[in-house]
This record gives C-alpha cells, sequence and structure tokens, in this order.
C-alpha cells in the first residue's frame, strides 16, 4: 500500500490519537491551501503541551478523552463564530489518548491579513474549545489523579461566547456583527 499522505489536504478539524502536525496545519491555512496568489500577513500558532507541574504537584501524563464527531462539530462551530468577527482562516487538531509531558495535545493555526485578528481569534479559539468541546482531561501526577477541564458551557450560551471574547481581545465590549 501507497502513502497518499502528501497527496490529502489536511483537514481543518480533527481529532486524532497520533501525533500532530503543525507544520501541516500552517500549510492548511496558507495562501495555497486558500487558493491565493498572495499570502496572509500573519499565521499565529498555538500549541498546547503537557506540562511537567500543575497546581502544586509534578505531573507524570495526561489522558484526554472524547466524543471525536461532536469535538469536530464544536471545532467547526468556533470557525463559524470566529469567521463571524474576524477575517481569518482557522485549522484545529486535538489529541486524543495517552501523552507524555511535553507532547503537543492540541495545536491551532490562524491566518489573517491582520496580525491583530489572528491573535485575538486564536485565543478565542481556545477558550471556547475549553468552554464547549466535549474532551476531557485527566491528569496523573505523582501521588494520584483527577480529571479536569471539558466542556462546560452550552455553545449556544452568549454569555460564555462573550466571556471567550474578553478574554480574547482585553475589550469589555463585542463589536456588532
Amino acid at each position: 500500500m501507497s502513502d497518499n499522505s502528501a497527496f490529502m489536504p489536511t483537514p481543518p478539524y480533527a481529532v486524532t490519537t497520533g501525533p500532530l502536525d503543525l507544520d501541516a496545519l500552517v500549510r492548511a491555512v496558507g495562501a495555497e491551501a486558500a487558493g491565493e496568489p498572495v499570502g496572509p500577513g500573519a499565521v499565529i500558532t498555538f500549541v498546547g503541551v503537557v506540562r511537567n507541574a500543575n497546581a502544586g504537584r509534578r505531573v507524570l501524563r495526561l489522558e484526554y478523552e472524547g466524543y471525536e464527531p461532536l469535538a469536530v462539530r464544536a471545532f467547526e462551530r468556533i470557525g463559524r463564530e470566529v469567521a463571524d468577527r474576524w477575517k481569518v482562516r482557522l485549522a484545529v487538531h486535538h489529541r486524543l489518548g495517552t501523552l507524555e509531558i511535553g507532547e503537543a495535545s492540541v495545536i491551532i493555526a490562524v491566518a489573517s491579513p491582520h496580525r491583530a485578528y489572528a491573535f485575538a481569534a486564536c485565543r478565542y479559539v481556545i477558550e471556547r474549545i475549553k468552554q464547549i468541546a466535549p474532551i476531557w482531561k485527566h491528569e496523573f501526577f505523582e501521588g494520584g489523579d483527577v480529571w479536569i477541564e471539558g466542556a462546560t458551557a452550552d455553545a449556544e450560551n452568549e454569555g460564555a461566547r462573550e466571556a471567550a471574547y474578553r478574554l480574547a481581545t482585553g475589550n469589555s465590549v463585542a463589536p456588532a456583527g
């Protein structure tokens, strides 16, 4: 069987158990992916990695669980929300399964003509993922384990959406439309 991965485009939204590929995500939001002759003015990326300490404890590993079809739908919803606020292209991939210290659990790439929009949109995306994506984090540390984070907000809740916007932009009032 041949490897066709070089010929298959990277999906903008994905949940996987395999390692995440930031370069592929950056290409997915670049000018070539959009069929544009000129690239964006900014491509901002975020890579969430497993840290070695949390809440004063030494972390040993994380295990992520999630429901892929609904998580991808949450990413698509976030993509629509981002498109309503900023002129950007977005891609999000999240990993499930056991992750060791230093491994990437989530990657986000945002391309925009303007860096300010790209930064704000990227921050908004990670805040919304934490709010509405059905992905849960099980942290194992020296002496025990605990479930932390996971979808906590109703995706339709305007207050949650605005809270994510305020975190992303530092603004107390969101722009109309």
